[in-house]
C-alpha cells in the first residue's frame, strides 16, 4: 500500500495537473492581483548592502506606552471600511467592501500590510487626540491615519521614529509587525524596554531598536 501510494506522489491529482505554470525560475508577479505584490524590499534589494545612513532631525510617527504588542503594530483582523488599506483597495483594485477580507489573509500584499500598519482601533498615540490609528503631522498640525502622515513625511524625505514604554514588541512573532514600520519609513524605535524576537526583526529589516537607560 505505501510504495502504491507513493509510487505516483510527485505527479499530484487532476487539480494539480491542470494548474498552468510558466517556464521562468523567478515568480512571474501579477500586477492586478491584491492578494501577492513584490514588494519594494525585494525590487531594490543589491548584491552589497548600501552603507548605513544618519538620522537626522527625525519626525516622531507616534508616541506610545508600555505593552504595545506585535497586533498593535501589524493588526490581522478585518479591514477598517474608512482605513487606508480600503481606500487602496477601492481606488486600484475596484475591490467591494464585501470582499476586503482581512490583514491576515492579504498579507502577501505590502501595498495592503503597510497601510495597515498601526491601524488597531485600540492604539494610543499619546500626540494624538483620540485613541485609535491616528497620528499628528507636526508640519501642519493635521490628524491622519498613521499611514497617511507618514506617506507626507516619506514624501518628503523626512527621517522618522517611534517613541515606546516597556515591552515593545510583545506577542506573537510577526514578520510584519517590523516590514510595515520599514514601509512607512521608521528609521529607529526608542523604547524602555522591547521583545527579544521582535527587536531582532527589526534590525532584521534595519530599523534601530534603542533602549532609554534606566531613569
Amino acid at each position: 500500500m505505501f510504495k502504491e501510494n507513493y509510487a505516483s506522489i510527485t505527479e499530484g491529482n487532476k487539480q494539480w495537473q491542470s494548474l498552468e505554470a510558466g517556464t521562468s525560475k523567478l515568480y512571474d508577479w501579477d500586477p492586478k492581483s491584491s492578494y501577492i505584490h513584490n514588494p519594494p524590499f525585494f525590487q531594490s534589494m543589491k548584491a552589497t548592502p548600501e552603507p548605513v545612513k544618519d538620522i537626522n532631525e527625525a519626525y516622531c510617527l507616534l508616541n506610545m506606552g508600555d505593552s504595545i504588542t506585535t497586533d498593535h503594530i501589524s493588526p490581522a483582523g478585518k479591514i477598517a471600511k474608512d482605513s487606508p488599506a480600503a481606500r487602496y483597495l477601492r481606488e486600484v483594485h475596484k475591490t467591494q467592501d464585501k470582499d476586503f477580507n482581512s490583514y491576515g489573509s492579504r498579507r502577501g500584499n505590502d501595498e495592503i500590510m503597510a497601510r495597515g500598519t498601526f491601524a488597531n482601533i485600540r492604539l494610543i498615540n499619546k500626540m494624538a487626540s483620540k485613541v485609535g490609528p491616528y497620528a499628528v503631522n507636526v508640519e501642519t498640525g493635521e490628524e491622519k491615519a498613521v499611514f497617511d502622515v507618514a506617506k507626507e513625511y516619506m514624501t518628503k524625505g523626512r527621517d522618522i521614529i517611534l517613541l515606546a514604554g516597556k515591552e515593545y514588541g510583545s506577542g506573537s512573532s510577526r514578520d510584519w509587525a517590523a516590514k510595515g514600520p520599514y514601509l512607512q519609513g521608521v528609521r529607529a524605535v526608542i523604547a524602555e524596554s522591547f521583545e527579544r524576537i521582535h527587536r531582532s526583526n527589526l534590525v532584521g529589516m534595519g530599523i534601530l531598536p534603542l533602549q532609554f537607560k534606566a531613569g
